[in-house]
């Protein structure tokens, strides 16, 4: 039964990866290539080799944090879509904190300790906002928090062209870089840096949170129906505090991971739509914490193979963008079957066996 259960679960999105499957390739007939042929390039692309392994996990990394920002407040029945802001604001917050950190010749471990709680209370601040928006004024938490993210990234952006700016940096303004020795190392043997460990980390401790937690079997309690949460004594502010604070932590701690592990220093360049396909992760792997992960490996390895496909079918660079925007669009379509499909691999209950009648009862007729 539960794996029935889980079949019908997972079945919408399957169907909704098939559907998008048949939509690119009848775009790529449209543009003239071969999609068998562009199948394969993205498959090389992506995870043909132990390079493009390594370059898939690498973008993998930010994805698996930023999904979490969206994941989370499903949980509690919001619908959170600002990671993007998170994630700029936990980057910059991360520099701003790691720059002065440096001067003080503090060893790494105490340098890349305080960037990582910056980025996380930046980012935990923001998206709790939205949800204290929600609880207590009533604001839609989806319009809010883009409103926010636009913000935010807005101020960062003034932020980077003017206070923190680097007066070296002349055509393209950006803070000062981090030294190398400061900088987030690798797992040994790789180019994989440490910020997929992180995201590994924080995935389970969410799942572990949400259904092996009294708080997290309370906060699906009031997702699944607020006022019988309060009816029942549930504190519902506070839960939603919570839930959506530490979806904030992960949209930062990924705008930490970008700075410390990738740039090196914060730029224009860290809007580069983690944040919206983080959104897109936690759809298709149903919000569910655990399943981010491969879901995040799979929308890595897209991004990494594009380059593959302008090089080799010279296609614009904007084709994975296209390929990810199908996969959203019938990823929503799909959601109208969720909870409509039943598989009739149920087992059917036993009929009761009629009672046997007794003599008495044969007599008596």
């Amino acid at each position: 039964m539960r794996l029935v259960r889980l079949a019908e679960a997972t079945a919408p999105p399957v169907l909704a990866l098939l559907a998008t499957v048949v939509a690119f390739a009848l775009f790529l007939l449209a543009a003239g290539a071969d999609p068998l042929q562009a199948y394969g390039l993205i498959y090389l692309g992506a995870f043909g080799t132990w390079f493009s392994w390594q370059n898939t996990l690498v973008r993998a990394a930010p994805l698996l944090l930023t999904a979490l920002g969206m994941a989370l407040p499903a949980q509690i029945g919001l619908i959170v879509i600002g990671a993007e802001g998170g994630f700029v604001a936990g980057g910059v917050a991360a520099i701003a904190a790691g720059l002065p950190l440096a001067a003080l010749g503090l060893p790494a471990i105490f340098v890349l300790t305080g960037m990582a709680l910056a980025g996380m209370a930046t980012g935990a601040a923001l998206v709790a906002a939205c949800g204290a928006l929600r609880h207590w004024r009533g604001v839609n938490e989806t319009i809010s928090s883009l409103l926010i993210a636009y913000i935010s990234i807005a101020v960062c952006d003034q932020l980077v062209e003017g206070a923190m700016r680097d007066p070296a940096s002349l055509n393209k303004p950006s803070t000062r870089s981090l030294p190398d020795a400061l900088m987030l190392g690798t797992i040994p043997g790789t180019n994989i840096h440490l910020g997929l460990v992180l995201g590994l980390v924080f995935c389970v401790l969410a799942y572990v949170f949400v259904f092996h937690t009294t708080w997290g079997f309370a906060a699906r309690v009031v997702g699944a129906n607020a006022r019988a949460g309060r009816l029942v004594g549930l504190p519902v502010g506070r839960l939603i505090l919570i839930v959506t604070a530490l979806a904030g932590m992960a949209t930062g701690l990924a705008g930490m991971v970008e700075v410390a592990a990738v740039q090196g220093a914060a730029s224009a360049d860290l809007a580069v739509g983690y944040g919206y396909t983080g959104i897109l992760v936690a759809f298709l792997a149903r919000q569910n914490p655990l399943a981010v992960i491969p879901v995040a490996v799979l929308m890595g390895g897209l991004e990494a193979s594009g380059g593959l496909l302008e090089q080799r079918l010279q296609l614009p660079d904007a084709t994975i963008t296209v390929l990810r925007g199908l996969l959203f669009i019938m990823l929503l379509a799909s959601e109208t079957l969720q909870g409509k499909l039943r598989l009739k691999l149920r087992p059917r209950a036993p009929r009761a066996a009629p009672e046997p009648v007794r003599p008495a009862q044969a007599g008596g007729a």
